[in-house]
């Protein structure tokens, strides 16, 4: 599984003109020694990550004599989708606070220790059956990782001062750690969480963080060099004291009321229900996207060219949320029904079925490449696909996959649930996902760049993380409709799916001619 599009922030003051170590320039694939430690810091926490996160809704429904917390299917898979949307909406904040209050590396290096000790505090959870330090964890991941994902980025950024291709193949190089961490995450925590013991996965999952926070703290300094060591400052000292205390404040406040609200919560006085906040959450982040698109076209003081611009980023966006609610059902819908109906038995030793969740990756890995030669094949031939033309088969290629887990469905509600379905219809599903998350998810990120007004750039890379999450939340919200009490659900949850991905795909493809004729008097392609 890939990790989102990330946010990019920029500390121009500490950017050096070359890397630290010049003898050291091409060290690593030919790039910055400094990439080999972000590489692995990142490999590392996607590791932890993805590792955990299949794994939370098999825990959270596991009965309680099986070491689990008994939850309702519709609840567990309600509080993954609002932790996976929190971890999204999370690099928004942690951006800003890297920029203005710690630093870039600072912030890598304390989200690293939140994420550690949310990970310690989910293994203990689960050893002790403990609620309340079960949810803390989630809530310390999500902190760690805002603080973590955006600015790591960032400083992979700054390796390439010069920027052009050099950059681009770094970042290659880089997302491939990613992807290795998602792969052997879930490989790893799969098959201690649920042949061994949940405490087990959780933990190895915070032993690999562990691993990424000490590589970090011990590399960083011998081959980043002043890299974001320094936060941005204010021209006049005065106005940048007064802005880093206001930012001090506003953060400390609104941890403490993020401290009050789990206190309440876990002592009884308040009672949170994961189905209602989630739907609020995705109500609320809706509303927020379209009078935000709004606000800028009436006072963003835009010119004609760029608010058709900001016209197709809020098709893309909206289209985005669709696919990723899809998407998004891996670690739960699709995986509970390996877990529950999907025949894992090879050799007479039953597979994890969190090692489903590694097919994305693993798939990822090796058609990354393929595409990337696709597209620069038909680009020397003159076709050059637009990116509505690319979202739409990012979205049919991943309606074909869950059509794919149609008829498995109806076979196992015909059965009653009795017969279990061969593996080979989750890796078929995965493997058109995969195709279309190749297709979607590199355009999103690179038409938020190109069709962007100048001055608000990052906005718009928060409107991408906005998507992504509100994506993430419909996906929990369904995801629960994979159980044995409710056969019914199944073959409804993924015609549905399919039906909204198609027909999301035949509408954007009807919109293709009309955004090209609103875009041909820009200067960025449509």
């Amino acid at each position: 599984m890939t990790a989102p599009p990330q946010q990019a922030t920029n500390v121009g003051t500490t950017t050096l003109d070359q890397p630290p170590r010049p003898s050291d320039n091409r060290s690593f694939f030919g790039h910055p020694r400094g990439l080999a430690v972000l590489f692995t810091t990142e490999m590392w926490e996607r590791f932890s990550f993805y590792g955990i996160r299949p794994l939370l809704i098999l825990f959270m429904t596991a009965a309680l004599a099986e070491g689990g917390f008994g939850f309702e299917r519709n609840a567990a898979s309600a509080i993954v989708g609002i932790y996976a949307s929190s971890v999204y909406l999370s690099s928004l904040p942690g951006g800003w606070i890297a920029d203005r209050l710690l630093g870039l590396r600072r912030a890598i290096f304390w989200g690293a220790v939140l994420i550690s000790a949310g990970h310690i505090s989910i293994g203990l959870s689960a050893l002790a059956h403990g609620r309340a330090a079960f949810f803390i964890g989630l809530v310390l991941i999500v902190l760690g990782t805002g603080l973590l994902k955006p600015n790591i980025s960032a400083i992979v950024g700054d390796l390439y001062p010069e920027g052009g291709a050099r950059r681009d193949a770094g970042f290659s190089v880089f997302y491939m750690g990613i992807n290795l961490g998602a792969f052997a995450g879930q490989i790893v925590t799969g098959l201690l969480g649920e042949k061994y013991g949940w405490h087990l996965g959780f933990g190895a999952a915070g032993v690999g963080m562990l691993l990424g926070l000490f590589t970090y703290s011990y590399f960083a300094r011998r081959t980043l060099g002043t890299l974001g060591v320094e936060r941005a400052r204010h021209p006049d000292p005065a106005t940048d004291a007064r802005q880093l205390r206001l930012g001090t404040m506003l953060t400390a406040a609104g941890l403490a009321v993020l401290a009050v609200v789990i206190l309440l919560a876990t002592v009884g006085v308040i009672h949170l229900d994961p189905e209602a906040i989630a739907k609020s959450m995705t109500y609320v982040l809706v509303a927020i996207a379209v009078l935000y698109f709004g606000a800028l076209v009436a006072f963003g003081g835009l010119t004609g060219s760029e608010k058709k611009r900001l016209a197709v980023i809020f098709v893309l966006f909206a289209f985005s949320a669709i696919f990723w609610a899809a998407f998004e059902q891996a670690p739960t819908s699709l995986n509970l029904f390996a877990k529950d109906f999907t025949d894992r038995t090879i050799a007479g030793w039953q597979v994890p079925a969190l090692w489903f969740q590694s097919i994305n990756s693993l798939f990822i890995i090796v058609l990354a490449s393929v595409f990337a030669g696709i597209w620069t094949g038909l680009a020397r031939r003159g076709v050059d696909l637009s990116s509505p033309t690319k979202f739409s088969l990012g979205l049919l290629f991943a309606g074909i996959g869950f059509a794919v887990m149609i008829p498995a469905a109806n076979f196992i509600l015909a059965n009653n649930g009795a017969v279990k379905v061969s593996a080979w219809w989750l890796t078929i599903s995965y493997f058109f996902q995969t195709i279309g998350e190749l297709c979607l998810s590199p355009v999103g990120l690179s038409s938020m760049t190109k069709l962007s007004p100048r001055k608000y750039v990052g906005q718009m890379m928060g409107i991408w993380f906005l998507g992504t999450s509100v994506g993430n939340l419909i996906a929990g919200l369904v995801g629960g409709h994979v159980d044995p009490e409710k056969l019914e659900q199944m073959p409804q949850l993924f015609t549905g799916t399919t039906l909204a991905l198609v027909g999301a795909a035949v509408l954007i493809a009807l919109l293709i001619v009309p955004i090209r004729r609103m875009m041909a008097t820009t200067t960025a392609a449509a």
